[in-house]
């Protein structure tokens, strides 16, 4: 596997490297946002680390950058640790973030779990039976793409909005607990109650024609979350 390391951090970006290589993953490093690309576009890698926080908002640009052309796996690393940039940070589209400093062992976790979560969906690929459907709802998987009926031009998803709706899509009417929620998410590495009701809220701004008067996502109260079957 082939990890892209984004850091305008020389020494930070050189001990993430070895961590990984050490651990059987290929390396490539990038000191600015430019850089980064040029060696994404070339490369083609598996998985991104970058510092969000890169001068001159270069993180920032590159990362939009990436979730537009391409489904790459992007691992957010910042010295921003609170609860608000961390939760900005997976609304933005992350796939994790991590705080500095962090510890080789759990980088490599981390990193190794995202992997995983990903492993199934091709990368800028066509994902096989691309749509789901449910009562007037069309998910387009490949694009990130809802659709309801009475509006026909769509609402982009992040990753992680998208893997909880494909779940309860998939088993839709059914009343998936939190715990399936939150492996089918974030996997067995990850997440909690807290972030998956976080993200329950986030997915129903999105789709949710009144969002405070759910009519897609039912709370089954000290259970979990369906989709309502009635849709």
């Amino acid at each position: 596997m082939k990890v892209l390391v984004v850091d305008n951090d020389v020494v930070l970006a050189d001990v993430v490297g070895f961590t990984l290589r050490r651990s059987g993953f290929e390396v490539i490093t990038a000191h600015n946002g430019q850089n980064g690309l040029e060696r994404w576009q070339v490369e083609a890698p598996d998985l991104v680390l970058l510092e969000i926080l890169l001068p001159n908002r270069d993180g920032l640009t590159l990362f939009e950058r990436l979730r537009e052309q391409r489904n790459t796996p992007i691992i957010i690393l910042s010295a921003q640790d609170s609860d608000e940039d961390v939760v900005r940070g997976l609304e933005m589209g992350a796939d994790d973030y991590i705080a500095k400093p962090f510890s080789p062992a759990q980088l490599v976790a981390r990193v190794r779990a995202v992997l995983r979560r990903t492993a199934a969906a091709p990368r800028g690929g066509v994902v096989p039976d691309g749509l789901l459907t449910y009562g007037d709802l069309t998910f387009d998987l490949a694009r990130r793409m809802v659709l309801r009926a009475s509006q026909p031009r769509g609402v982009q998803l992040t990753p992680l909005e998208s893997r909880l709706l494909k779940a309860l899509i998939v088993n839709g009417g059914q009343v998936l607990p939190n715990e399936t929620l939150v492996s089918s998410v974030w996997g067995i590495d990850g997440g909690d109650r807290v972030m998956l009701k976080q993200l329950v809220h986030r997915l129903r701004q999105k789709i949710e024609p009144a969002p405070t008067n759910p009519i897609y996502i039912e709370t089954v109260p000290g259970v979990g979350y369906a989709l309502n079957a009635k849709q």
